[in-house]
């Protein structure tokens, strides 16, 4: 797993809460990974000399093809999975273009916020889901 270890030793990745027309974009894990099949908000880990800000946009746009604007800062949320301790950083985001093609997920859906609760997320995702819903 790469990244950026800060200073506690965790492992910084972000997360983007993004939303298009009233709805949420929110994706599935692949199958064979870690957490595999369970529902995320989708971001990446953030590499050496990027701000959490520019990672989020370039993970968005490798992953997902599309790109974003990013917002305010949504929280952060601590968690172990079981390797690493990572520090999930959450943004607010905005769609700005490009159609969906999955690289690192299975699956992908545009929910209306009340519908977040019907997804089995990440563990570290949970206290989004909480805060939008």
């Amino acid at each position: 797993m790469r990244g950026i270890i800060s200073q506690s030793g965790m492992i910084q990745v972000t997360a983007g809460i993004i939303e298009k027309d009233g709805k949420i974009l929110i994706a599935k894990r692949k199958r064979g990974k870690s957490a595999d099949a369970k529902w995320e908000f989708p971001g990446g880990k953030v590499e050496k000399g990027e701000t959490h800000e520019e990672c989020l946009k370039r993970e968005i746009l490798e992953e997902l093809n599309v790109e974003i604007q990013v917002g305010k800062f949504a929280g952060s949320s601590c968690f172990n999975n079981g390797e690493k301790n990572i520090n999930l950083i959450a943004y607010y985001a905005e769609y700005v273009s490009g159609e969906i093609k999955l690289t690192d997920h299975e699956d992908y859906r545009w929910v209306l916020p009340c519908e977040l609760v019907k997804y089995d997320f990440l563990e570290a995702d949970l206290k989004f889901v909480e805060i939008i819903y």
